[in-house]
């Protein structure tokens, strides 16, 4: 037991303030998560719950507990899969777009594979940046043909017995992909590659990164982890398996986006519109590679080259810049940029970069 005092929450219900304690830690009540403080059932109440307790139903607990500014609940998510008709949708203001997630055995398109695939398909309504209508959905498994590593299966819970002599069905996947116009993954520049690899036909679609095309720390959320972006709304779930990462993505979409009054999907929208550049840093120094990393590059392991995406000619502009400073010690030193839309964005089929000078 902590030697801390008590603290006292005036809910009207002495029982429920008796049985709080002072501890930071995080409870699971049903279907809610609880902050700030831990439930403790003394001894000699363990056998008879106090009366106010006991008339209580664990939601009533929740609003009572997030109704004081000292605690948060934050709710288990449940997949949302019907929404107002799109019917009642001005003509022309719908479009189709598919949430995808996988898993895989390792980091590297180039030498990994597909174990599960997951794809929640919806309508969203491109004046509102809400979802309309109803929501498909396809989960699968793919058996990589090798050992699953001992770290993906503690990850994801996916198992070499779950994917024996598993396969995506590519019918399935077909069909509910018809009439899908653009792909939106958290974390597009990972999935991407490796679901072009496995199905060509995604190589033809428009593609958004939710975790890249919207700024989220300007928009004051912390962190652009799936996870605590669903946090910051308001739910917890389970993660790390395709099909709830799906979800997890779809509801924290239709959720306003700091003070800009649009939602994550309309700003998705006006991403997918937007032309991007790419750029390549070509020949950067090995010892240079922890500096691109936090700077925000990738490592292409197709292309093996460190990149970085930037929205606008001033964008590029700054970077050369900041990588004649920081980077390349020869003056002379030159970069690979692309001009990118969604068709080409995140993906390892980059059109042909022009060579520029990295410095002015």
């Amino acid at each position: 037991m902590s030697d801390k005092p008590q603290m006292g929450l005036d809910l009207g219900l002495p029982e429920v303030a008796d049985n709080l304690k002072a501890p930071k830690k995080t409870i699971k009540t049903g279907t809610s998560v609880v902050s700030q403080a831990t439930l403790v059932t003394p001894p000699e109440r363990m056998s008879s719950p106090p009366h106010a307790m006991a008339d209580l139903s664990v939601a009533d607990m929740a609003k009572l507990l997030d109704a004081d500014p000292n605690y948060r609940v934050i709710q288990r998510l449940v997949p949302a899969l019907h929404f107002r008709p799109a019917a009642q949708t001005k003509p022309g203001n719908v479009q189709r777009v598919a949430v995808l997630d996988t898993e895989t055995t390792g980091l590297s398109a180039a030498t990994d594979v597909i174990i599960e695939l997951a794809l929640v398909v919806m309508d969203i309504d491109t004046s509102t940046g809400l979802p309309v209508g109803d929501v498909l959905v396809f989960d699968g498994f793919q058996d990589p043909g090798r050992a699953i590593p001992k770290e993906v299966q503690l990850l994801t819970g996916i198992s070499n017995e779950m994917v024996a002599g598993q396969a995506l069905d590519e019918a399935a996947i077909s069909k509910i992909m018809e009439g899908v116009q653009w792909v939106v993954a958290h974390n597009a520049a990972f999935d991407r590659p490796f679901v072009e690899q496995r199905l060509p036909y995604f190589a033809d679609l428009a593609w958004a990164c939710s975790f890249a095309d919207i700024p989220w720390k300007k928009h004051g959320v912390g962190s652009a982890k799936l996870e605590s972006l669903a946090a910051h709304y308001g739910w917890f779930y389970d993660a790390h398996r395709a099909d709830m990462d799906c979800h997890a993505l779809a509801a924290v979409m239709g959720q306003h986006v700091g003070e800009t009054g649009k939602t994550g999907w309309k700003l998705l929208l006006e991403a997918v519109e937007a032309p991007q550049y790419k750029l390549q840093a070509t020949g950067a120094p090995f010892d240079a590679k922890d500096l691109l990393k936090v700077r925000g590059y990738r490592w292409d392991s197709v292309q093996r080259v460190w990149h970085t995406r930037l929205a606008s000619e001033a964008e590029l502009e700054e970077e050369c810049a900041w990588l004649a400073a920081h980077v390349y010690a020869n003056p002379r030193a030159q970069v690979g940029v692309a001009q990118v839309d969604a068709l080409t964005r995140y993906s390892s089929r980059t059109p042909l970069a022009q060579v520029r000078p990295v410095a002015a």
